[in-house]
């Protein structure tokens, strides 16, 4: 098979890996290295300029001897099957980026012969990358459970940043739709990721020149709608990972059945990417607007609401909160309201050791308005009268937040004469 062939079977399989993000990894220009990696990021996703980030985005095979039940390369799906092999990997990788096509490599891999076997050579192709490509770009590795342990210190010498699909939420959904996968085998390599790049750290404060290990950390990603939990429990977990695998992110990919009439799985699920939006925008309000997952949800508010955002659902549930006073109130407080973030909240902090702000001096420093006026008031001024009671801010808060997500059919693909313009769900949402 041609190398243009596998390449295009490889990209189209790695589509339904979204856990890339910008790299926070940076690696100047070195004398007698090739390439660099910015902390803007590397990947095909928006960076917080709004550039376009392109990186080389691949399986490095989709022949799999496993068999979950929600996955197009399962080993009983019928789909063409391709394997680049290690130098082909470090060909492809190296030429087009000296052709200006991408910044970095993003490498996962079905599972194959066994999990050793296939992170040997993935361990292969970062290893050739950096010591004879002499390769200094941005490089995210996908892990594979069940590695050897050495093999995994061994990639994370290499790799900007690793991860590991934990898959589903729950021991019991995986058992049901992934049953040859055991969650000891994700979670153990996360700890032993998470506690090597502590390490690694410690030895940099002493000595500069001790060697990285996994410098833009490490993320996950799970399946949301393939089974039945709720919302309030993704976002437990969520908050766990952060808290046992110190994670730079966690990744929600919304259910696409690519399996028809599945005894154990869902058919079409009702508005899926909507879902996966508001689990974002309550993953962003977990690591940067002090909300723990209890306060989002709990047992009887157990799904977020497809209407309205998080710290909206927040606020309506919590009228005692409120209003809060723009001239006295502190940070956190700020982030509680609706309209406020963390850049506004900054400047107001900022703004009103001069004088007192008024209502008209806010949308100036960037306070969503529409929102944030039900919520506050100005030296003891209401902006606006209504009650906090929910049947009536309710209806105009939706009314405010009209949602337009628009999804591509495919990945955007190297060989496309013209992929056109589309705008992909958002991934880092900051919610205000």
């Amino acid at each position: 098979m041609e190398w243009q062939k596998k390449l295009e079977i490889l990209a189209d399989s790695a589509k339904y890996d979204v856990s890339c993000s910008s790299s926070g990894a940076s690696r100047g220009k070195s004398q007698g290295l090739l390439g660099t990696a910015a902390a803007a990021g590397i990947c095909h996703s928006w960076s917080e300029d709004g550039r376009c980030i392109s990186l080389l985005k691949i399986l490095m095979t989709n022949v799999c001897i496993y068999d979950c039940a929600y996955c197009v390369n399962r080993v009983s799906s019928d789909v063409p099957r391709a394997t680049l092999t290690p130098s082909e990997i470090v060909d492809l990788t190296l030429n087009f980026y000296r052709r200006n096509y991408i910044e970095g490599l993003f490498l996962s891999s079905a599972v194959l012969v066994s999990p050793d076997y296939t992170m040997e050579r993935m361990v292969e192709v970062v290893r050739r990358l950096r010591t004879e490509g002499r390769f200094n770009g941005y490089v995210h590795l996908k892990a594979i459970p069940g590695a050897d342990p050495r093999l995994i210190a061994e990639a994370g010498r290499y790799a900007d940043r690793m991860s590991l699909n934990i898959e589903l939420p729950t021991k019991r959904s995986l058992n049901l739709l992934a049953p040859d996968k055991n969650p000891d085998t994700i979670t153990a390599p996360m700890a032993q990721i998470r506690n090597t790049i502590l390490e690694t750290r410690s030895d940099q404060n002493r000595f500069k020149s001790a060697p990285s290990f996994v410098p833009a950390g490490q993320t996950t990603q799970m399946i949301v709608g393939a089974t039945g939990e709720t919302d309030h429990l993704l976002l437990n977990l969520t908050e766990k990972l952060y808290q046992r695998y110190a994670l730079k992110r966690v990744y929600f990919s919304a259910y696409v059945p690519v399996v028809q009439n599945h005894p154990v799985l869902p058919g079409q699920v009702a508005h899926p990417m909507l879902r996966e939006h508001r689990l974002y925008q309550a993953d962003w309000l977990l690591r940067f607007y002090g909300y723990t997952a209890g306060e989002l949800l709990d047992d009887l508010n157990p799904q977020l609401d497809l209407e309205l955002d998080p710290k909206c659902q927040w606020a309506l549930r919590h009228p005692e909160q409120f209003p809060v006073e723009i001239n006295k109130a502190d940070l956190m407080t700020l982030l509680r309201v609706p309209g406020i973030g963390p850049v506004s909240a900054r400047r107001i902090l900022k703004s009103r050791r001069f004088s007192a702000l008024r209502a008209e001096d806010l949308k100036g420093l960037g306070v969503v308005m529409k929102r944030a006026k039900y919520f506050i008031q100005c030296s003891g001024k209401r902006v606006e009268t209504l009650n906090y009671e929910t049947r009536i801010l309710r209806p105009l808060l939706v009314r405010e937040e009209p949602l337009k997500l628009q999804v591509p059919s495919s990945q955007i693909s190297f060989f496309d004469i013209n992929p056109g313009l589309w705008i992909p769900p958002a991934k880092e949402v900051i919610v205000t």
